[in-house]
């Protein structure tokens, strides 16, 4: 992912820049940790649907915090995005 937006308990959340996905509005989202394994767990989605397509290593009751954490700060993660969205690097 593009853009970096937080790291809660070793958990990072990363967004994507705006896309254009059949004329809607859509953002990639990932959140991953580093596990004992030496890989990573990790939860992709989108926004704004607020849920996960592709999971590994979180349990259930991860992905529901998760989920709400995503869903309270989708607001900030929409208008980081549009703010860069503005910016164009020649």
């Amino acid at each position: 992912m593009k853009n970096y937006y937080s790291e809660v308990d070793n958990i990072i959340l990363t967004f994507s820049d705006i896309e254009d996905v059949n004329g809607f509005d859509e953002i990639s989202v990932r959140f991953e940790r580093a596990n004992d394994n030496g890989s990573f767990d990790f939860a992709e989605g989108k926004l704004p649907n607020n849920m996960f397509d592709k999971t590994y290593g979180f349990s259930e009751d991860e992905l529901m915090e998760l989920e709400k954490y995503l869903k309270d700060n989708a607001f900030l993660i929409w208008e980081i995005a549009k703010e860069k969205e503005g910016v164009r690097i020649a």
